[in-house]
């Protein structure tokens, strides 16, 4: 296979601080691991920019020519509710609050996210692996690292030995922490009294008999650490050293540091060639959480079902929202910046449905190949997603323009700049059409009556504030494929 065309691509590697040339292990093959969801609860906006992320990054790759293996895990075992190796497993907690079975909260939460991932059109990863299918790989780490020297067996927990690790290694190298600061920063807190450091880690935790998800191991019963599954799941799927490991900047430490630690402790090879994180979505700049009441969930976003909107908005108006806006720079959402791009994306959608339009002319009046070229340099400079639609928002102006009369394009040249789009907005952006379905949903008058009909009795039951029954309403005519929108006009509707 050739080389990919139009230039290199550059990434920026957060392991080194600096934007690299991407050259891969064994092109033309390319190893992809990105952190998943732990699924306990439903998929958050901030994650779905984070997936959105490096879904176009798989997308560029494929597109330049790379056979990729994209792995993205789900975790559904060993997450604690905080980070100092005490507390419930969330998905246990969830379970014991909804009194169902761990596997039961697992499967609920997996099938939700993957309803998000369909709705905003993220392609499907290569391999999807879970951190209960493979306990073996993890034990077997656990077990090297012990023999290697770099952890400790107490009261059948297994603790990775931090200091140990850092007389040889330089833990801390990719967030760039210092380990002495860290000591310095730390404070005694429960769950300490079985680590030699407070910087140790659990890669083994002992199960209590109350304990929800507990498998046996060498040390007896237990689970496994959170940081762990990753750096068992990356390698067995990826190799020793793969490629690209992508995941949100929040989990750049300690998660991915200890994924690094535990690889080269079992190992003696670090895993990772070039990492990669997605930054922040925040609200009115404030950062998007629950405990802030500004954290959106995917549903909530598309009615409009939230204080803080003034109106439901498509996914793939909120894709191209975030494509707006660099992977690694922090993206702040409002109301004003979605209705822009709502306006902006069906702008882009109508010069598309021109192009095939077009008449040709005899000349060229405007430089097609320079526009491709510019594109392509765009995506090859870190994935620069803004610049890209800015170049493409040149084309969307050239269309128009010959659309108008006012410049003239061959009919080779109309099917280069309809090849351009296709493969930039389709393909490596991600967006399709809604327009369409949307007008033949309005359009049916007998289904604008039934369907009315539904509104208006949903609006009684919230005047009555029997919220059940309007939520209720609101479920039932999702699972026909009806979406409701509220906004301050009122509430609308489109098919999914």
């Amino acid at each position: 296979m050739s080389e990919p065309k139009k230039g290199p691509l550059f990434l920026t590697n957060t392991l080194t601080r600096k934007k690299e040339e991407f050259v891969p292990l064994n092109p033309p093959f390319v190893g992809l691991y990105v952190c998943g969801p732990t699924v306990y609860s439903d998929v958050h906006l901030g994650n779905v920019r984070s997936f959105t992320t490096f879904d176009v990054l798989y997308r560029w790759l494929t597109h330049l020519g790379y056979k990729v293996r994209y792995v993205r895990n789900i975790t559904d075992v060993g997450h604690l509710v905080d980070d100092v190796d005490a507390g419930e497993d969330k998905i246990a907690k969830r379970a014991r609050l909804e009194q169902l079975e761990p596997m039961e909260i697992v499967q609920k939460y997996t099938n939700g996210f993957h309803d998000v991932m369909r709705l905003f059109n993220l392609k499907n990863p290569s391999i999807e692996p879970t951190a209960t299918a493979h306990l073996i790989e993890q034990i077997g780490m656990v077990e090297r690292i012990v023999k290697n020297g770099y952890a400790y067996e107490a009261n059948g927990s297994v603790y990775f030995d931090v200091p140990k690790y850092a007389e040889k290694f330089a833990y801390g190298e990719l967030s760039g922490r210092k380990i002495d600061e860290l000591m310095t920063n730390t404070r005694d807190t429960e769950g300490m009294e079985e680590k030699r450091s407070p910087l140790d880690f659990a890669i083994w935790k002992k199960a209590d008999a109350h304990h929800l998800m507990k498998w046996p191991s060498p040390w007896g019963e237990g689970f496994p650490g959170w940081h762990l599954e990753c750096s068992a799941m990356s390698t067995k799927y990826l190799g020793q050293t793969f490629d690209v490991h992508g995941g949100g900047m929040d989990l750049k430490f300690p998660h991915h540091e200890c994924e690094i630690a535990q690889s080269v402790a079992a190992d003696g090879i670090a895993p990772v060639r070039y990492w990669m994180h997605g930054n922040m979505l925040t609200v009115n700049g404030r950062k998007m959480a629950k405990s802030e009441g500004n954290g959106f969930t995917p549903e909530e976003l598309l009615t409009g079902n939230h204080k803080l909107l003034d109106k439901g908005y498509s996914a793939m108006t909120v894709r191209f929202f975030m494509l707006q806006c660099h992977y690694a720079s922090t993206l702040d959402f409002s109301n004003e910046a979605m209705q822009a791009s709502e306006k902006g994306l069906e702008r882009m959608m109508k010069a598309i449905e021109l192009l095939s339009k077009l008449k040709p002319g005899a000349v060229d009046e405007a430089d097609i190949a320079s526009l491709e070229q510019r594109c392509y340099a765009a995506m090859n400079d870190d994935l620069n997603t803004p610049v890209m639609i800015a170049e493409l928002f040149e084309g969307v102006r050239i269309i128009n323009s010959v659309n108008d009369g006012k410049l003239a394009l061959t009919g080779p040249t109309i099917e280069r700049l309809k090849q351009l789009f296709d493969a930039m907005v389709f393909d490596v952006l991600g967006l399709k059409k809604e327009e369409g379905a949307l007008r033949q949903a309005q359009g049916d008058s007998a289904m604008d009556g039934l369907v009315g009909e539904f509104i208006r009795m949903r609006a009684e039951a919230k005047a009555k504030k029997d919220f059940a029954a309007s939520d209720a309403i609101r479920e039932k005519l999702a699972v026909l494929g009806i979406v409701l929108k509220d906004g301050k006009e009122g509430t609308t509707w489109e098919r999914a």
